[in-house]
């Protein structure tokens, strides 16, 4: 693999705001290559890690787990018209996934809002919040 960036790792983690100890955690599992290293034992990563680490941090910030991430990056590579159909199956669970959990976080918003409504009212004796938690 060619060089031609010539990054150490410490550069690398500040470019897309990435720790040092995932960026290894991310080598160790196989969603980036392991680097070239130096004659001084250094890792030494390109421009191409640069942007594969990018492309994993903002699929992570979406959501998509490391298998998904996983598939993701194996379907970037792969030029066919079948690799988007199966990007936009994956993209098309995730959100669905995403809406559900929007669904729920509407849910306890309203159970929450009720709750504290009520105890700021005194509508009700004792803690509405602790009841609200207590009723599941």
């Amino acid at each position: 693999m060619a060089q031609s960036a010539g990054i150490q790792i410490g550069e690398l983690s500040r470019r897309p705001a990435c720790n040092i100890e995932t960026i290894r955690y991310y080598e160790r599992i196989a969603l980036l290559p392991v680097p070239v290293r130096s004659a001084g034992r250094y890792r030494v990563y390109d421009t191409a890690d640069v942007r594969r680490l990018a492309f994993i941090r903002r699929a992570r910030e979406l959501g998509f787990t490391l298998d998904d991430v996983r598939t993701l990056l194996s379907l970037s590579t792969n030029d066919n018209l079948g690799a988007c159909a199966n990007v936009r199956e994956l993209a098309e669970s995730h959100l669905a996934e995403v809406r559900a959990k929007i669904a729920d976080l509407r849910a306890m918003e309203h159970v929450l809002a009720d709750a504290v409504r009520h105890c700021a009212a005194g509508e009700v004796p004792g803690c509405p919040i602790i009841d609200a938690l207590s009723a599941g």
